[in-house]
């Protein structure tokens, strides 16, 4: 039921056993057994690092690249809507599918610099704090802000270790680079904000500053502390990888990427005896800065995440990650029916990590839209990113993204 049709209705299946995938060359019955047996011994020795295999073989289709009528390819992921209480709202796909957070943690991880007390410490203003949350495109913009802290607290600018590769995001930007002979430093890169919240970290303890990013160093160890606090899970049990920037990052699966970003969204509609409760004023500052300043959180241009929160004016707070995730944070607020509805978070995921955006953009654009957020003049903002177009070199459109699934409430799914 949660595959509407016909051509993804793989997604409904069960994974076939190995040994059931073709003929049995000798007899059946003692194949059977031989191959039960290996696989008992493989669990028994199965290391973690072995990838988590989804209960869905073939996520649905989400997504299809149109060129004149013909569909060209197609993007496949999941998509799921819960509330703050985790109760799931809307599912297509595997809600149990898990994600390595990479950016999308940034918010999150904020909160370990704002419970030490970084905000008072460093006197920190709410474009400082959403540039802290931010994958910024490295426009002039965000290299102000952040060199207006670094030179109020007299923190040097070499100190930052995430690299200068890919920098600036932003197209225009890195055409000036170029033309002036400027080597983008590392203030431009997409996670320099990130970065500064663990350099002041680091400050703020007193520990070594140089070393900051290093995954035994305190401030990794108190970033990671905040992460699985706002998941509300052991810090000792935390997955961990390491990110495109040379930090850890962390897996979750997608519903409770979801919930984080509901919570985001609503930190007030946590009960009092969730012990996360006493994040949510942390929580509440950060969602307001990113609200206030989408521009530092993304960029001015070709940023879904800068245009979904400017187009919903207040209503949806938005962050990327690489890989092709997204997550989103819908605010208490009315609907398509008018009706007061609590919050709720979104986590969608492209399977095939969505190099070109265009099915990301798309897929959340009209998650949104289905959710009962965006309509009208707000969604026809968001036009060229709900049906990304491939223009050629005249201009003409060649080819669309079209959005194509049905999100139903879960209600629905199983009444």
């Amino acid at each position: 039921m949660l595959v509407l049709d016909g051509e993804r209705d793989l997604c409904l299946r069960a994974p076939m056993p190995r040994y059931a995938r073709g003929p049995m060359a000798d007899g059946g019955a003692a194949r059977t057994t031989r191959v039960a047996g290996t696989a008992a011994r493989r669990r028994k020795t199965r290391d973690d690092s072995r990838p988590r295999q989804s209960r869905w073989p073939v996520p649905p289709v989400l997504v299809r690249q149109v060129r004149n009528g013909v569909v060209e390819s197609v993007h496949r992921g999941d998509v799921v809507e819960v509330d703050v209480a985790g109760r799931m709202l809307r599912v297509l796909g595997d809600p149990d599918r898990v994600v390595y957070l990479r950016s999308t943690v940034k918010p999150q991880g904020l909160v370990a610099l704002l419970r030490a007390g970084g905000q008072q410490e460093f006197d920190l203003t709410p474009d400082e704090i959403a540039v802290m949350a931010s994958s910024h495109s490295g426009e002039d913009l965000h290299v102000r802000t952040i060199q207006a802290l670094y030179r109020r607290l007299g923190i040097a600018q070499s100190l930052l270790a995430c690299g200068a590769e890919d920098a600036p995001l932003d197209e225009l930007t890195a055409a000036r680079l170029a033309r002036d002979g400027e080597r983008p430093s590392t203030l431009r890169h997409m996670c320099s904000g990130q970065h500064s919240a663990l350099i002041l970290l680091a400050k703020l303890g007193g520990w070594e500053l140089e070393t900051y990013w290093q995954a035994d160093h305190p401030a990794q160890i108190a970033y990671r502390d905040g992460v699985a606090d706002v998941y509300n899970v052991p810090a000792g049990s935390l997955r961990t990888g390491l990110d495109g920037c040379g930090v850890l990052t962390y897996a979750f699966p997608l519903r409770e990427v979801a919930r984080v970003y509901a919570i985001l969204a609503d930190p007030d509609a946590l009960p009092g005896d969730d012990p996360r409760s006493a994040l949510a004023r942390h929580l509440t500052t950060i969602r307001d800065a990113m609200l206030a300043y989408p521009e530092l959180v993304a960029g001015t241009r070709d940023r879904l995440d800068t245009s979904l929160m400017k187009a919903a004016e207040g209503r949806v707070v938005s962050k990327s990650g690489m890989e092709a995730l997204r997550g989103i944070g819908i605010l208490r607020g009315p609907r398509a029916n008018d009706a007061e509805v609590p919050a709720s978070g979104m986590a969608i995921k492209i399977e095939d990590g969505d190099g070109h955006e265009r099915a990301t953009w798309s897929v959340s654009v009209e998650a949104v839209r289905q959710a009962g957020v965006l309509a009208g003049q707000p969604l026809r903002m968001l036009a060229r990113y709900h049906h990304p177009q491939t223009l050629d070199p005249h201009g003409r459109t060649g080819a669309e993204a079209i959005p194509s699934f049905d999100l139903a409430p879960v209600g629905e799914l199983i009444g």
